[in-house]
């Protein structure tokens, strides 16, 4: 008899995880979405820092504005931006690059895009 007496507590297990999957979900995902985040600022500042240096001290590989843009994408690993991305200031005592990029979140509801800006200089080295 005593188990059919706790027949009605079947589904508060189920009810329960209906309850806390979604919270748990969002914020799993905004886990995932801050990581991606940050790891696009990071590979940003280390491609800008990179395509300063090279501007700085390789003439060669980074003699012009072009060539720095261009350089500056192939050190941003992962990223699939274009070279209109990053500007370069160059004058007589060093060079600055700089580069915007709008971040997509995958959370809509959060808030949908994210304006990330990263800037090196470097001064130039006296050939």
């Amino acid at each position: 008899m005593r188990r059919f007496a706790r027949k009605g507590e079947g589904g508060t297990a189920a009810v329960e995880f209906a309850l806390v999957f979604p919270v748990v979900l969002v914020f799993t995902l905004g886990i995932i979405d801050v990581g991606r985040l940050l790891w696009t600022q990071t590979t940003l500042d280390r491609a800008v820092l990179a395509a300063a240096r090279c501007a700085a001290v390789n003439a060669t590989t980074c003699g012009t504005a072009a060539n720095i843009q261009s350089y500056a994408v192939t050190q941003a690993y992962g990223l699939k931006i274009t070279s209109s991305v990053f500007t370069v200031t160059q004058a007589t005592t060093n060079v600055c690059v700089s580069a915007a990029l709008t971040f997509r979140l995958i959370i809509p509801w959060v808030g949908e895009t994210v304006n990330l800006a990263a800037n090196a200089c470097y001064p130039i080295s006296p050939s």
